[in-house]
């Protein structure tokens, strides 16, 4: 991490700091591809200012010591795991009028951030939708590298207790175990195709016997097919990255995935190789695209909305093909 911020920041010498971006410049580009956050306004494009933010906020933070993540707004609040005295939580969106008897469908969400940073608010919006379609919605706040000493491995370990979580508790919240979704973004849709098909990394504090796979994927713009997956090492895992690639384990079984993304986000080429893999093996694997866009291009508030309707309205379409909601 230390190697990383003095590298990107030694590009200055030649010239001016707002000159240099991601587009043009390799130390940049590397950034970028190790901390998606960084690129502060989301159009897929890392200058030296956002860089220069974001690793000096990461050090006022871990200077300060663990600060909280930022909460949705109008969730129901449950503490699904316990780690030392780290309480996890996630945020319920029920429908009107939902009981216990209503055996409703759910979508699990997981927020980016690169495994370093985010909150559960990230998917506030898509879950008061899904709440008012008729399905339980539900955020999830896991661990990252910024507020926590964390690896990837740990991670998808959150990820599958906060499955597990939702499974075990189906009954009690008016869900059909039979219709979990997991979704997120990024590095949540990492997270999200992890819970499908790596089958380690799970906590010795969950009841190992539920399944924390889902019945269905919805991933915006995840990290799945890493060129990073080749090498043997990285700093952000234990264990080789390739293990904590879920293009690795593509050829499992699968419940049905889309996938949304940008024509020039960098993760899309290793989600097609996912996808290739992933169909060869019988599973059901779509990816939707949008002209010209970048990373993290369909969330609440960009573009005016624009791409958050658009998505909103083919993730609704795919439930409704699955049978999971009625047509609106």
């Amino acid at each position: 991490m230390k190697i990383l911020f003095a590298i990107t920041f030694a590009i200055g010498l030649s010239c001016p700091l707002d000159a240099q971006t991601s587009e043009d410049n390799a130390r940049l580009k590397k950034a970028l591809d190790r901390f998606p956050a960084a690129d502060a306004n989301k159009d897929g494009v890392l200058s030296a200012a956002e860089a220069k933010a974001f690793f000096n906020k990461r050090q006022e933070a871990r200077a300060k010591g663990t600060q909280p993540a930022k909460a949705p707004q109008g969730g129901e609040k449950h503490v699904y795991k316990t780690v030392g005295k780290v309480e996890l939580p996630l945020y319920l969106y029920n429908p009107e009028g939902h009981s216990p008897k209503a055996k409703a469908p759910a979508m699990v969400f997981f927020f980016g951030g690169g495994w370093t940073s985010g909150s559960p608010s990230q998917f506030e919006h898509h879950c008061n939708y899904l709440a008012s379609r008729g399905m339980v919605a539900i955020t999830v706040e896991y661990r990252v590298s910024s507020r926590h000493p964390v690896k990837v491995e740990d991670c998808i370990e959150d990820a599958k207790s906060a499955m597990r979580w939702v499974r075990s508790n189906a009954d009690k919240l008016g869900i059909d175990p039979n219709r979990i979704a997991s979704a997120g973004g990024s590095a949540g849709g990492h997270l999200a195709a992890c819970t499908a098909v790596v089958d380690d990394f799970n906590a010795k504090s969950d009841a190992q016997k539920v399944s924390a796979r889902p019945n269905a994927m919805v991933l915006f713009n995840p990290a799945v097919g890493l060129p990073s997956s080749e090498g043997e090492k990285s700093d952000r895992t234990r264990g080789p990255m390739k293990n904590v690639d879920p293009f690795t384990y593509a050829t499992k079984q699968q419940g049905p995935c889309i996938m949304f993304f940008g024509t020039k986000d960098r993760l899309l080429a290793g989600a097609k190789r996912y996808q290739a893999k992933s169909k060869e093996a019988g599973n059901q694997c779509q990816i939707v695209t949008y002209e010209g866009q970048g990373h993290g291009f369909f969330n609440h508030g960009r573009s005016e909305g624009k791409f958050y309707d658009l998505t909103l309205k083919e993730m609704d379409r795919f439930l409704v093909n699955l049978g999971w909601l009625k047509p609106a």
